[in-house]
């Protein structure tokens, strides 16, 4: 028998039983989120897709008109996006009260990066496990910071470290990152890390980039002397080898409004010579800080005893009133209007007014002099939180439009209605689509998606976070472009940001049309590297 007839006879058949099997059921998914623009994360143009999801991951991104799930989300008119990544943020003290971090995930931030400006908790695995325990709303990633360990080993005192509490502050950061932290921070304009040298930053980071950490800067300076800041920034980027970011990227002394083009330009040219230097921003002319910035950082050593010696001692407080009017001069303020206090417990009435109008609450005339004798006082009474007009508008644009600029709040986990924060900390995103896409159009819908997502994670090795693909994590925002407006203000900043529908983190629903829910979709993401 000739065999040659069985083969097409078998396909046949094979077909035959193939048409007769039932057809197999639909993929059955978590959740489904049909009908959107997407907006993937990398600055791509927006494509129509639907997205499925799968224990906390992206299973599918595509056209799946047969796919079904527990849980079906219709993203018709609206834009569909990663969730933002935060890499500036405060929270220690505050995502213990709230963590589910309402203001953030409103705002459509799904991941908080914090321990910045050198200040961080110390023991980042107990922290880590307590925060664990709570049950986040948003993920948290923490940086090890130089203020924090450098005042564990030698306090507040003003001189440069010894080599064996370089060889402290080393180990330190060692089980800081060990234990997951994603970097190390320093805040050179505040004690004690300014009285540091650069060859002390250095040799701490090295320790950091052993382990890929990232480098993360609020610099020694922000206006006059800012390139040297840069300089000496990036000169640890090199010497340690690792990426650096610089925070809050600004030029804070009017009579240098205009400084960022060179500032910038000197960005550039590291980036052109090797060294991963990215800056991130927040879209306001205010910046928000303690008061104590208003004194030399002399007079601010060796803790709240001695600062209040200085203060009551005829001699060095005439010496302080007189540098802080060079200051201040130097600044280019005409007063201390531009200071408002944000918070300050002694004396809650201070709170939303600038430093002249709390002069007069005192009973003093507003001279300049009598200003300085107000922030004296406050800072011997322990000090206060505050907002400073101190940047211009044409800086703010010239630094958002660098495409190596992320967005990032500098804010903290808010408790609804205390105090007079910095709006920043409800509306930064929003503020970004809102004023410099939508009205403005400064950035497109899908750069400044890419700048509060995929630059972001790129930049601290998030590598399953900050973009729209297949097997990462379900971080996703729906959310609607002609609706998308932040409401916080200077004068009411406990506002919430409206036009984030749908905020998931994990893949888990934390925002639901707009209202949070009861869920804790976050998680610690401690670095891969440990």
């Amino acid at each position: 028998m000739n065999p040659s007839w069985r083969l097409p006879a078998l396909l046949l058949l094979s077909a035959a039983l193939a048409h007769a099997q039932p057809a197999a059921a639909p993929t059955q998914y978590d959740t489904l989120i049909r009908n959107g623009r997407l907006l993937d994360g990398a600055g791509n143009p927006w494509f129509r897709a639907d997205i499925a999801i799968k224990d906390g991951r992206i299973a599918a991104i595509g056209a799946l008109p047969a796919a079904t799930a527990a849980r079906v989300i219709d993203a018709r008119n609206r834009l569909v996006s990663p969730g933002f990544i935060d890499v500036h943020t405060h929270v220690e003290g505050a995502v213990e009260k709230v963590p589910r971090g309402d203001n953030y995930l409103l705002d459509g931030v799904t991941t908080i990066v914090t321990g910045n400006c050198g200040g961080s908790v110390v023991n980042m695995a107990e922290w880590f496990q307590s925060l664990e325990a709570k049950g986040l709303g948003l993920n948290l990633a923490s940086l090890i910071g130089h203020n924090t360990v450098r005042r564990q080993v030698m306090g507040t005192e003003n001189r440069p470290a010894t080599p064996d509490e370089i060889a402290k502050m080393k180990a330190l950061i060692h089980e800081a990152m060990q234990e997951g932290a994603v970097g190390f921070s320093t805040g050179l304009i505040y004690i004690p890390g300014t009285y540091s040298n650069s060859d002390e930053v250095v040799d701490l980071a090295r320790a950091a980039a052993s382990y890929q950490g990232v480098y993360a800067s609020h610099m020694r300076d922000e206006g006059a002397k800012i390139l040297d800041a840069i300089n000496e920034a990036a000169r640890v980027g090199q010497e340690a080898g690792m990426r650096v970011q610089l925070s809050h990227f600004k030029i804070d002394t009017p009579r240098l409004w205009g400084m960022s083009d060179k500032s910038l330009a000197l960005v550039e040219d590291y980036r052109r010579k090797g060294v991963d230097v990215v800056v991130d921003q927040y879209p306001y002319d205010h910046s928000s800080t303690n008061l104590g910035i208003t004194l030399p950082s002399w007079a601010l050593a060796d803790g709240q005893a001695k600062i209040k010696e200085r203060l009551t001692t005829p001699g060095s407080r005439k010496e302080i009133a007189e540098q802080m009017e060079r200051m201040i001069k130097d600044l280019g303020h005409a007063d201390y209007s531009y200071a408002i206090v944000a918070r300050y417990t002694p004396n809650p009435e201070f709170e939303g007014k600038n430093i002249v109008d709390v002069t007069r609450l005192r009973g003093q005339e507003p001279t300049v002099a009598n200003q300085i004798d107000t922030i004296l006082e406050m800072v011997a009474a322990g000090g206060a939180q505050m907002i400073y007009h101190s940047m211009g508008d044409d800086d703010i644009l010239r630094i958002l439009r660098y495409p190596n600029t992320g967005i990032a709040s500098d804010g903290g986990i808010r408790i609804f209605g205390e105090g007079m924060p910095h709006p920043r900390a409800y509306g930064t995103n929003a503020r970004v689509l809102a004023e410099y896409v939508r009205k403005r159009g400064v950035l497109t819908w899908e750069d400044a998606v890419r700048r509060m997502t995929s630059l972001p994670a790129r930049t601290f090795n998030f590598q399953d976070r900050g973009v729209l693909r297949e097997g990462a994590a379900a971080d996703i925002l729906v959310f609607d472009p002609e609706r998308v407006q932040d409401k916080a203000t200077y004068t009411q900043p406990h506002q919430y940001t409206e036009g984030f529908d749908f905020v998931l983190v994990n893949g888990i629903v934390m925002v639901e049309d707009g209202k949070l829910t009861d869920a804790r979709g976050g998680r610690i993401l401690r670095h891969a590297a440990r």
